[in-house]
């Protein structure tokens, strides 16, 4: 099978976040030529001072080969790939700023990674239906692709044995980039279902929020195994409505990252479940966090798009109103459990 890309791949990455941090000293460990940008200089600098970040990934020294950037225009130039893991909110901005430095006519244009999980509020699109309508907007054909699936930052940073998807509708894409961040610790799948590995990336932050809120409650095991279960039925009934295909969602991007997000004591969406579930409200949760829970923003998205399309998700709609009308938390699980008797 031809490659896409000639010579040796040189990969930029767009977000200095944990993830983000976390992908690009995988790939710069593999030898891989890559390069770091991020949004605020000074968290550049204290990055390049210490050869860690000590904000988002501490404990974890980068390597020497890891060229952090000052601007998206050095990270991306002569780039075969742009790796992009940004929060939802500001990706349709980063990404035209990385098209904004694109060559006019270039004729051989980078792979577009995304790496982000979560459904932008304005549009109700995906990070993916994001780029292509951005490529589109610009008359540009570019290859795209989405990295999905139960991965921690810290824990691939610790080189725990991981699985994750790369989804791409070019099997060429996928098995190139397949190659590209495989490693004997993190293992790389391939799917042409992008929007079902979108769909369930997404929406199983939403579940974790729910399932941190039962156990705030102090709910137990009980609970959370129902509540992981009827999510999962949520998150497929979603999807196919959207075309994408019911086994997507018992893989990794969605029944595994499931039960990482809803259980793992590393999830941030898991956390503002727990708070909200103590009695703590959404603005006081966020203030203290440093770090994005995607699962708020595309809990108003996926609200949004569920009831344009008419599709029964009880789940989500009592965590919209937790979040976003101040519902009690206890009387929300009331509701969940008092409404009609029904078969499975």
């Amino acid at each position: 099978m031809t490659k896409i890309s000639d010579g040796k791949p040189i990969v930029a990455v767009i977000g200095a976040g944990s993830w983000g941090t976390a992908l690009a000293r995988l790939l710069s460990e593999k030898g891989i030529e890559t390069r770091l940008w991020g949004h605020r200089h000074d968290h550049l600098q204290r990055i390049l001072a210490h050869h860690e970040n000590k904000q988002y990934l501490p404990g974890f020294l980068l390597p020497k080969n890891l060229r952090v950037c000052a601007t998206i225009k050095e990270a991306i130039a002569t780039a075969t790939v742009i790796c992009i893991v940004v929060p939802s909110h500001v990706y349709r901005e980063t990404f035209h700023k990385i098209l904004d430095q694109l060559i006019p006519g270039n004729v051989r244009l980078p792979i577009f990674v995304s790496a982000t999980k979560g459904i932008e509020n304005e549009s109700l699109q995906t990070m993916n239906q994001v780029m292509q309508e951005c490529l589109e907007s610009r008359q540009i054909r570019a290859y795209t692709a989405i990295l999905s699936g139960p991965s921690f930052a810290r824990e691939v940073a610790a080189k725990v044995p991981t699985a994750i998807t790369i989804g791409s509708t070019d099997e060429r894409v996928a098995k190139e980039l397949q190659e590209l961040f495989s490693t004997d610790y993190f293992r790389v799948y391939t799917s042409h279902d992008v929007i079902g590995l979108e769909i369930s990336a997404a929406l199983k932050n939403i579940i974790a929020i729910a399932a941190g809120i039962c156990d705030g409650l102090a709910f137990g095991s009980n609970a959370r195994a129902a509540l992981i279960t009827r999510g999962l039925a949520e998150m497929t009934r979603l999807g196919k409505a959207l075309g994408a295909e019911e086994k997507t969602f018992y893989g990794l991007s969605g029944l595994g990252d499931l039960v990482l997000t809803c259980t793992g004591a590393l999830s941030r969406n898991r956390h503002v479940g727990l708070e909200l579930g103590k009695g703590k409200s959404i603005d006081q949760i966020l203030k203290n966090m440093s770090m994005v829970a995607e699962g708020v923003k595309t809990t108003k998205s996926v609200y949004r798009l569920v009831r344009r399309l008419r599709i029964e998700m009880p789940i989500l709609e009592q965590v919209y109103q937790i979040i976003y009308e101040g519902k009690d938390c206890a009387t929300a699980v009331k509701d969940l459990l008092d409404r009609d008797l029904k078969q499975e």
